[in-house]
This record gives structure tokens, sequence and C-alpha cells, in this order.
């Protein structure tokens, strides 16, 4: 076909200059075309922003303006003066013996995929939340709804935070691990979540300078170990980030890891679990995208060490008991207890979760200290305390302070993060955070007083969907945190499916303006209810959850909004009229 074949006639140019201007379909497309300073211009009709039809807007001084929300388009190539409009598809024109031609699908300046990619930038860059709800949903249709998005998504978080990781990298690691266990939209839902935790972390603070690793390559992992925990104790940021460096640079990753978690436990419980959480989100981050990118990611924890608060200065870890020098001599008889236990095999007593949960610390502590010389591992150990954790939300008295949700949620997140790093090294450091989080169970206990009660295993016959909806229902009116529980129990007793349950748990937390700790806490429980041994162990991990959840729902939504407004978009549909109210949001 030659140039001038893939022009359609659409009005004679007497009529647009009398009607301008003027909407006819062009080859599939709704094209509106503007007579304007001597020239004709055709765009397509349909806002970039939220679809209005332009054709309804004004034109001035070569700008079309949009009436729905001032977007405004050079009319000649389309370019907006509003980066949370995105630029508007522009078509060729001529005219011929009188009447204006149109080229309806001329050659894309880019490829969707780069425009896309430009624009999921766009929304980090200025923290524009439908920019990356479009941006997700289109990328997605074009097979890269996972990979732009978190790679994305993790350079900008690491460059343009001058405090390096937060809560807003921890949230996108967090809805990578949950995307393969969630429902289609689901996953669109998890990605766009993730994306704009880490624009609104970055929103408004300078940019990382990093430092640079170390010019010896030949540095062995026991020398850069040492340095790095020491620059760590005297908070000297820019020491540590060179040995961690070049650690990430030349060590394999369980050595990295080794290293991580030595730093992470030489003091208690740093950040109120926030440390071991995020730099186990950080280390999951790497599994996704790859361990070449280490040394920037790891980089980006290390004001998590050297800014942190240490939880051995809090009076409550020294008063009325003294669990942190319980800890510290836990820690320095390690060596002992692991010669100890060197070759043989531990089974965890039925009874043991329930010695975790007990109310004496020294009895606690040396159960703990017994199974290491029995020869438990690390792995097993951090498990048992998640469980304990995991109960004392699932138990969690709603007479409590609303805000002490938080303080529960806080021992599980560390202990899932333990749990995460264990299964990594053999480190004698691994076994430090059983102690650390069995002594934040232990006084966590006064937040089960009474403890709340389990929902006791039954029968059923009642349709699994059906129960499944009920939950969703409770999400919607606030303060059904009981039944929330229940209704998980009376799944597991009607022999409903883990897997629905666990997304049908996801959608009502993507649905919702969900903050940072219930984005934590759904994925920590569905990694932890993956090593359930029992139906038991499984049932409790998503009674907790599903509690959890309740109390902190429902939500405006807001989010959830935007999310639909992409969607809708995408397939084409209409906003505007009398099925939409315009409120001028962005």
């Amino acid at each position: 076909m030659s140039a001038d074949d893939a022009y359609q006639a659409v009005v004679p140019l007497d009529r647009l200059r009398d009607e301008t201007p003027v909407v006819e379909q062009v080859g599939g497309r709704s094209i509106a075309v503007f007579a304007h300073d001597d020239r004709v211009y055709a765009v397509d009709n349909r806002c970039p922003h939220m679809g209005f039809p332009l054709s309804e807007g004004s034109v001035e001084d070569g700008l079309l303006t949009c009436h729905w929300h001032h977007a405004r388009f050079e009319l000649a190539c389309g370019d907006t003066l509003d980066p949370w409009a995105d630029d508007v598809q522009t078509f060729p024109v001529t005219v011929r013996d009188g009447t204006v031609f149109v080229d309806p699908d001329p050659e894309p300046d880019v490829t969707p995929a780069t425009h896309w990619r430009n624009r999921l930038a766009d929304s980090l860059q200025q923290n524009l939340g439908l920019v990356a709800a479009k941006a997700v949903v289109h990328l997605d249709d074009l097979g890269e709804g996972f990979d732009t998005p978190l790679s994305t998504a993790l350079d900008f978080g690491v460059t343009y935070r001058s405090m390096g990781w937060s809560s807003g990298l921890t949230t996108l690691g967090a809805m990578a691990n949950l995307y393969d266990d969630v429902a289609h939209d689901e996953k669109l839902r998890a990605m766009y979540v993730g994306v704009t935790a880490v624009a609104d972390d970055c929103a408004g603070e300078p940019p990382r300078f990093p430092q640079y690793e170390l010019g010896n390559d030949a540095l062995s992992k026991s020398r850069l170990k040492s340095w790095f925990r020491q620059t760590c104790e005297v908070r000297d940021s820019d020491g540590a980030q060179r040995c961690l460096r070049t650690a990430a640079s030349v060590l394999p990753p369980a050595d990295v890891v080794e290293i991580l978690l030595a730093a992470a436990t030489d003091h208690l419980y740093l950040n109120a679990s926030h440390t071991l959480d995020f730099v186990n989100k950080a280390v999951e981050t790497l599994d996704h995208v790859g361990w070449d990118r280490a040394d920037d990611v790891l980089a980006s924890t290390v004001d998590q060490f050297t800014d942190a608060t240490r939880s051995e200065e809090r009076s409550q870890w020294r008063q009325p008991v003294d669990v942190a020098q319980l800890c510290f001599d836990a820690h320095r008889a390690l060596p002992d207890l692991l010669a100890a236990g060197e070759g043989r095999t531990w089974d965890r007593p039925d009874d043991f979760v329930e010695t975790l949960l007990q109310a004496d610390p020294d009895a606690i502590v040396d159960a703990l200290r017994d199974a290491i010389r029995s020869g438990a591992t690390a792995e097993q150990l951090t498990r048992a305390v998640a469980l304990a954790a995991t109960r004392r939300v699932a138990q969690f008295g709603t007479s409590n302070e609303f805000s002490d949700w938080n303080t529960v949620h806080h021992t599980f997140s560390y202990a899932n993060a333990a749990h995460a790093l264990a299964a990594r090294t053999d480190a004698a450091a691994a076994y430090r955070p059983c102690f650390d989080g069995a002594m934040s169970v232990y006084l966590d206990r006064f937040l089960n007083s009474p403890p709340a009660p389990l929902p006791e295993p039954g029968e059923s016959d009642r349709d699994p969907a059906a129960i499944r909806d009920d939950l969703l229902g409770t999400f919607d009116e606030q303060g059904r945190v009981d039944d929330a529980g229940a209704l998980v129990g009376e799944h597991f007793d009607a022999g409903g499916a883990v897997t629905e349950l666990q997304q049908t748990l996801a959608e009502g937390l993507l649905r919702e303006d969900a903050g940072f700790h219930e984005l934590q806490h759904l994925e920590a429980a569905l990694r932890q209810a993956e090593f359930a041994t029992t139906p038991a162990e499984r049932r409790l991990s998503l009674v907790a959850a599903a509690r959890y959840l309740a109390a902190h729902f429902p939500t405006r939504r807001e989010r959830e909004q935007t999310f639909t407004i992409a969607r809708r978009l995408f397939r084409g549909e209409k906003l505007h009229g009398s099925e939409a109210t315009p409120d001028g949001t962005v």
C-alpha cells in the first residue's frame, strides 16, 4: 500500500471550517478533526487521561484543552503540558480537492511496550497513581506484567530515597512474593500496590549518593563480616555500605546472607522488627530480579543497621525481667550448644509451641537451649517461634488498644523473616532470632489476656464458595474480627480448597487502601502456611490473617477506584457522563 492509499476521506474542508471540530469513525477509531489557524489537525477523540471526548474541549493558541480535568495538548504533535494526562495520539492529515483525508494508522514513534515502560517511570518520578495503574494494566497485556514493574520500581526505589530501603520497597518485595499465589486481577493489583508504595516512599525525598565497593576483590568473608559488623556497631553508614557492596560483589549469596544476619542480630530486635524484615525482603527481591544487582539493592539497607533502635536499650526489655540479658547470654552460649547438638536430630515436641507461649522467660530460653543441644536447626526453631507469634495474632483480644495489633504483627513479621533467612544459611547467627523473637512473643503475652478463642474444628455442609463470599463481607463492616476468623475455620470444616481461601484473602486485601502492615501480614501468613506440617497449623495461619485484616477494614478503597478506572479505560469503556461522577482527581 502506498502512503497515499493509507489516507481515508473524512470531511469536506468547508464543512470542517464551519463546524469544527468534526468527529468521525476512521479505521475503527474515533477521531476529532479540528480547523485552527488555517491548518487542519486530527487527534484521538478520547482524552488519554480519563477518556473524555476531546471534541468537547476547546482550542486556543495551538493548545487543545480537555474540559474534564483541564489537561492541555499541543495540537500538532499531541504532546501534553500535564504529565499526569499522557500525550494524545495525533494522525497525519492532508487535503485533496477540498476534502480532508486522515491516516488512521500511522507508524508509532515508539512501540507500545516502550511507551508504557516510560509511563511507568513517569508514575514513579511524579507519584502518579492512575498512570501507574494504566502502565501495569497495559504491560500485563504486553506480557511484561511482573518483571517490568518490579525491576523498574526496584531501581527507582534504591536510587531516589536517600535513607534507602524502607516500607515502600518492602511492600514491593511482598507483592512480588504474593504474585504467584493470587488470581489474575489480583496480580495486577499487587504490582500496582507495589509500584505506588515505592513512589509514595520516595516522594519529596532526596536521591541516594551511593558509595563504591573496596578495590581489593580478594577480601575474605571473615574480614568483610568483621568490618561490616564494626561499622554498623559505631553507626558508620558510609563504611558499612562500602563493606557490604564489596561482599555482595565478591561473595556467594549464602555468605552475604550470613554477614547481614550477623549484623542484624548483634543487637536485639532492631527497629522493632523492621531491620530483619526489610533485609529479608531485599534478599527475597533479589531472588526475583537476580543477584547480579545485589550491590545496589543490599547497600540500600545499610541505614536499617546504622540508624536502628536497639531493643536492649528499651525499658520493657530490661524491666521487670531483664530479657535482653537472657538473649545475650544465649547468643554467647551458641557455640557450645551447637557443639553439643552436632550430629543429632531433633523433632519438635507436640507441646513445644505451648512452652514458647508461657509466662516464664527463663523456661522459654531453657527450652530453646535444650532444643539446640538436641540437634534442632535454626530453621526448625524459627518456624516454632513463628507459630507462637501466629498464636498471639490469632488470639489477640479486641479489648486491647487498636494500635496493639501492630505489636503482635511486628513479632510475627520478625519471626517470619528469621525463618526465611535461616533457610538460607547454616551460620550460628541464624539461631539468634529464635531467642529474640521468643522474648518478643513473651512480652506480647498480655495482649492475649484473655486469649480470643480459636474456632474449634467441626463440620459444615455449606458451599465453600458461599463461605468465602461471607468472609469478604466481613471486610465490608468494621469490627467483624471474630466473624472473619470463624469463617476461615468453617471453610476448612467444609473441605474448601486452601488455595481458593488464600486468593479470597488476597482479593479482600488488595481492594482496600491497605496499609504497610496489612500488606506485610498477609504475605507472611501465606508464606508460613506453606510450611505447615498439619492442617491445624495451616488453619491457624489463615485464621490469624483473617482476624488481622478484618480489624483494619473496610477503608475508603480509593486505590481500588483508581485501579478500576485504569482497567475500564484499557477496555475502552466510557467513564464520563451519567455512569461516572468526575471529582477532579488526577
